[in-house]
């Protein structure tokens, strides 16, 4: 609640372990950066609550409305639109960038895992990143959305999935033609080479508290 005023801040950190009657030290033990690693924590909540309602809720057949549905699940287990918007302002920054970008990454890639991707090779890159700039684009334009239910957001989110399903349709037509097979041979047994990195654990805060012994 704190952020609403005074942003993802030292300010925001302190108030919070406060709030939470949390030791400063043991605050700072979880998250070592304070609010930055907050805020990267609300993020990892909200693709958590993602997660539980992708593996419990029925979903659609076709798989380009499994993908709407998940970007859907995702913006809407935002409990603070404006702590979102806060965190943007945050991770705009040059020394959060990578952070961000790192965060909505790990998004798309629990979205791909959840929904069963088994690809290894160049594909495992191209479809995260695909559906990294969606799920960015889609929340900027929610922060903005003052329509009833967010109709627009929706809408909005439903054009960038044709849009992507128009580069699928393009990749799909190059490899059934035998001209433009051949030409990329080469490029393609290049990317063949890109495999997709080793699983990493999981893990839902950057630092770590173990209490200590008596």
């Amino acid at each position: 609640m704190h952020v609403a005023f005074d942003g993802w801040s030292e300010v925001t950190f302190r108030a919070a372990a406060k709030d939470a009657d949390i030791a400063l030290p043991v605050a700072r033990a979880v998250c070592p950066r304070g609010a930055v690693d907050l805020a990267l924590a609300y993020h990892a909540r909200g693709d958590a609550a993602m997660i539980t309602r992708l593996t419990s809720e029925d979903l659609p057949d076709r798989f380009r409305d499994k993908i709407t549905a998940a970007v859907r699940f995702r913006i809407e287990s935002v409990t603070d639109k404006e702590a979102v918007r806060r965190g943007t302002t945050l991770f705009a920054l040059p020394m959060h960038a990578a952070d961000g970008a790192k965060a909505i990454w790990g998004t798309a890639d629990k979205i791909w895992t959840a929904l069963g991707d088994t690809s290894d090779d160049v594909n495992w890159y191209t479809k995260r990143a695909t559906l990294s700039g969606v799920y960015s684009s889609t929340v900027l334009y929610w922060l903005g959305d003052d329509s009833i239910d967010n109709q627009a957001t929706w809408a909005f989110l439903d054009r960038r999935i044709d849009d992507v399903m128009q580069i699928e349709k393009v990749k799909a037509q190059v490899r059934e033609s035998k001209m433009l097979s051949t030409l990329f041979a080469g490029p393609n047994w290049l990317l063949d080479q890109i495999k997709a990195p080793s699983r990493m654990s999981d893990t839902d805060l950057p630092g770590t508290w173990s209490s200590p012994r008596n």
